[in-house]
């Protein structure tokens, strides 16, 4: 009885579909922002990991030198 009580209270569905619009618009702005969000997320981090492994190699080159010296 509670169970159904609560879920009473946060369920809707209007009887007119056109009160569907705005949350799907509002889901779809946030959807884009998501997807955009996670390719600049994607692109910066592979920025990064290249950044690294220059840096890797330039101390792995910095340490063969000083052994070969």
């Amino acid at each position: 009885m509670f169970h159904s009580l609560v879920l009473s209270l946060f369920l809707y569905f209007p009887e007119d579909k056109r009160e569907y619009i705005p949350a799907a618009i509002t889901f779809g702005i946030f959807l884009i922002g998501a997807v955009i969000a996670t390719f600049l997320i994607m692109k910066h981090s592979k920025k990064e990991e290249e950044k690294a492994k220059k840096f890797e190699e330039q101390i792995l080159n910095n340490q063969s030198t000083d052994k070969n010296s």
